[in-house]
């Protein structure tokens, strides 16, 4: 029975009760009203169309509830892997671009995989590279990138997207003065009802009631007031020229980008072949590579400028005898009356042009399920989304775990990482299979469960099932949903997110941490949108502090202090013990890294006492001992014996003294020279070799 769990682990919610079924019913419920407009919000943080966060709020979280190990653990659409999705996916597509949602699809893929892999091979601990500063100063950088990222279209100007965020921020700044008041409106009415629903009807999903309100009203004033024209329909010649001169650039860019993608595809079967001719044409290749990405780059940045100075233009709306023109605003010929709006230029595809004179809304969402379609997989871009990938697994992850350890803390439920981790990659090759993006554990939505009485993970597909209506039936109802709406929504969620405290907290507990979580705070705003960098950065000088430290641990002579205990002679300002014996605490272990610090540290008694007849090497840290660390012992041995002093060591663990055991190193020393305590080393080998024996501690 045990077995059949372990494979199918949703056999523990039965047998169910009455009771149990009515609460994860109210639960699924209460979730999903929280899970759609969430969804949406995080798609377009994404990158993506607002159905695509309704498809990962299927699939992924059915199969995720089925095969967890936490029974409220809802898993979907999450703020901070949607970030870096899109973040990952902007160097290699146009976001919102079919190509875009393919390669969405496979990270999904591609972090499904990791995850499943990390969890059958049971190596969960593998997050414990990630530190809590590291962890910290990331996630606060990656909530303020997340929350200001959607400025832009809470004051209704455009976001040129770059290889620098914070350039691009600085754009949006910059178009403060442009800003579309009905946008913002509809923005500050919207966290008006959702902070006023929790403050004083708290019962009352605030989320959901904004996004019902705002899209009401929105589609009873006519909020978007969009128009797609042709070219030939605008009569101002200097306008005319700006969008023509966009267009091309677009189009080249376009045509680069397909360009670029082919070569590296080209790339990456060359490798595959590994011969001499093969390598020669892979350097032909990357060389050709290397003057388009630049010309892109370029165009790109013209772009983005072209695309501010264009959203400033304003046109107005004028009925003639041949059909509809747009004039310069307030420029009109003699004779002619214009409609008063002011329209602008939002977007071209081909000859049509898109002009609005209200907000952006969410539009027209496909009606129906997703159907199944085997991701396709775009070799020239796997291998350069793989750090990404990789990033997102552990983050994502890191999510989950947290997330329900949390709750089992309420719930008294045992939480299997390995089994986390197996759901969620199931969840994500599942769902991309299915039109998902990348996924993983929400923390408020699963609060949310747990705070509704969940018993087991059928609250998570009721809450599913709702989505499957939703697309079912009521798409067309959310037309009219201000953009900037969700924007307050994605905001609220990310801002949550950052603290302060634990940085402040780490400075006083080891500065070196809290030095390298502000560090990676400060690399991930740096490199943005390329925030895995960020924490890969914090990653690496984790590792190489601790290398550091590892390569030196702590090792000191030691004295008696007036309380009778042993402390360093250097750290306490100590008298020492003896001339004749000298106690060394060595805290680490003897391994390759470290065996020549350890020689070090013996050298370093004996130069400062010469008089030295007996080292007691204070072993009770040395957890453990290698071939390097044998060695190194066996040679300073002999070099000491050479010189007339005795090398002594105390409280060694179990397993490192069975190792010299094995060795023969014990026999070769001396079993006399090896004892279970310091206090029986020092007391010996005072009486043997001092007039004054130290006083038991």
């Amino acid at each position: 029975m045990k077995r059949l769990h372990r494979v199918l682990p949703f056999l523990r919610w039965f047998p169910m009760s009455g009771a149990g079924i009515r609460a994860d019913l109210l639960a699924g419920i209460t979730v999903a009203l929280i899970l759609v407009p969430q969804s949406m919000a995080y798609a377009q943080l994404a990158g993506l169309p607002v159905v695509y966060g309704l498809y990962a709020s299927f699939v992924p979280v059915i199969v995720a509830s089925l095969w967890g190990s936490c029974s409220q653990l809802h898993t979907g659409p999450v703020a901070m892997l949607s970030l870096m999705s899109a973040a990952a996916l902007i160097p290699f597509a146009n976001p919102g671009s079919i190509d875009f949602i393919q390669l969405s699809i496979m990270l999904a893929l591609m972090v499904g995989i990791l995850r499943l892999g990390l969890g059958l091979f049971k190596l969960g601990a593998v997050v414990n590279l990630l530190s809590s500063p590291v962890i910290v100063g990331f996630t606060n950088a990656a909530a303020l990138i997340i929350g200001l990222s959607q400025l832009s279209k809470i004051i209704g100007v455009p976001f040129p997207r770059s290889d620098f965020y914070l350039a691009d921020l600085w754009g949006v700044v910059g178009q403060i003065g442009a800003t579309h008041w009905p946008t913002l409106a509809f923005a500050v009415g919207a966290y008006a009802l959702i902070v006023g629903s929790k403050r004083f009807v708290p019962r009352l999903p605030g989320v959901l009631t904004a996004v019902l309100a705002t899209t009401i009203v929105s589609a009873l004033i006519g909020f978007e007031k969009k128009a797609e024209i042709s070219l030939a329909q605008i009569q101002s010649p200097s306008e005319l020229a700006s969008i023509e001169t966009y267009a091309t650039s677009l189009q080249r860019i376009d045509a680069l980008t397909q360009q670029i993608s082919s070569i590296n595809r080209e790339i990456a079967g060359l490798k595959n072949v590994g011969d001499l001719d093969s390598v020669t044409r892979v350097a032909d290749a990357g060389a050709a590579i290397r003057p388009l990405e630049y010309e892109r780059a370029v165009l790109k940045a013209q772009n983005n400028k072209q695309q501010i100075k264009l959203h400033r233009l304003r046109l107005e709306r004028v009925e003639t005898v041949d059909g509809v023109k747009f004039y310069p605003y307030g420029e009109l010929p003699d004779g002619f009356e214009g409609d008063g709006h002011a329209w602008r230029f939002t977007g071209i595809a081909g000859d049509t042009v898109t002009l609005s004179s209200g907000g952006a809304v969410v539009g027209e969402i496909p009606t129906g399920l997703p159907t199944f379609a085997i991701p396709e997989l775009q070799w020239s871009a796997i291998f350069g989304l793989l750090p990404a990938a990789i990033v997102m697994a552990l983050i994502g992850f890191m999510e989950a775990t947290s997330i329900s350890k949390a709750i089992a803390t309420t719930t008294g439920e045992r939480i299997d990482a390995s089994k986390e981790l197996v759901g969620q990659g199931l969840a994500n090759i599942a769902g991309s299979f299915f039109g998902s993006y990348a996924v993983s554990g929400s923390f408020s939505r699963s609060a949310v469960a747990a705070k509704t009485g969940a018993k087991t993970g059928l609250f998570a597909i009721v809450s599913a099932l709702a989505v499957v209506l939703v697309l079912l039936f009521f798409t067309p109802y959310l037309y009219a949903l201000p953009q900037s709406v969700l924007a307050v929504i994605v905001m609220m969620a990310v801002f949550s997110l950052i603290r302060v405290k634990p940085l402040v907290h780490a400075w006083k507990v080891n500065r070196t941490d809290s030095i390298i979580g502000f560090i990676t705070f400060f690399a991930t705003l740096a490199m943005a949108p390329a925030i895995a960098n960020g924490i890969l950065l914090g990653i690496a000088l984790t590792l190489v502090v601790f290398l550091i430290k590892s390569m030196k641990p702590r090792a000191e002579i030691v004295a008696r202090k007036p309380d009778g205990t042993l402390g360093g002679i250097k750290a306490h300002g100590l008298t020492p013990i003896s001339q004749f014996v000298v106690p060394v605490r060595f805290d680490g272990s003897l391994t390759f890294s470290n065996v020549a610090y350890f020689e070090d540290a013996v050298l370093d008694v004996i130069a400062n006492f010469p008089q030295c007849r007996a080292i007691v090497i204070i072993g009770s840290s040395i957890n453990e001992i290698d071939a390097s660390g044998e060695e190194k012992v066996r040679e300073v041995g002999k070099q000491l014996r050479a010189a007339g002093i005795e090398l002594h060591f105390s409280g060694l663990k179990h397993q490192v003294l069975s190792t010299l055991e094995r060795t023969g190193l014990v026999e070769e020393c001396g079993r006399d020279h090896f004892f279970p305590n310091k206090e029986l080393a020092l007391h010996k080998l005072l009486e043997r070799h001092d007039q004054q024996p130290a006083a038991a501690a």
